[in-house]
């Protein structure tokens, strides 16, 4: 098994069976892992940011902070591995509010609102989530079986 590590503001698409994808510490970020079972091409993508016009510099060299560009740039790697999107599972965690950061800035709530539209206007729905709240998680993706896990203060559940 092939540990392939996603940090944040990363991405990472595969076919190989044996990857193992991960990601760690989702709090206000947004990670999603997305996998088509009759292709075998899954990704993973752990966004920072809802949107990149804060920045529109910074989106471009690093499409995967901001969740609007990020998702974008996942799907287009699953697409060039042979993804087609009417067979994508769709799972997401994260987009929590783990410190007491006021009502003005809300980025787990903002970069799970933009996912929903993203995949919205893209006729796509997520098959699993875990998000809000405050409590870290980790979310994988074990390619030979498709199978997305979340793993919260020690307690693992598939989504």
């Amino acid at each position: 098994m092939n540990t392939q590590v996603v940090s944040i503001a990363q991405m990472f698409v595969t076919d190989d069976v044996n990857d193992m994808i991960i990601t760690y510490s989702l709090g206000s970020c947004l990670g999603v892992s997305a996998y088509d079972p009759v292709a075998g091409v899954g990704g993973m993508i752990h966004c920072l940011l809802p949107t990149s016009r804060s920045n529109p510099e910074k989106a471009k060299l690093n499409p995967s902070m901001y969740t609007d560009t990020g998702m974008v740039e996942l799907f287009n790697g699953l697409f060039n591995l042979g993804a087609s999107k009417e067979n994508l599972k769709i799972k997401v965690a994260g987009a929590g509010a783990p410190m007491d950061m006021g009502e003005q800035f809300r980025i787990g709530e903002r970069n799970f609102a933009v996912l929903r539209k993203f995949l919205w206007k893209n006729n796509i729905l997520i098959d699993g989530q875990d998000v809000g709240g405050k409590k870290p998680r980790t979310l994988t993706l074990d390619m030979a079986t498709g199978r997305t896990m979340v793993k919260t203060k020690g307690a693992e559940t598939e989504l």
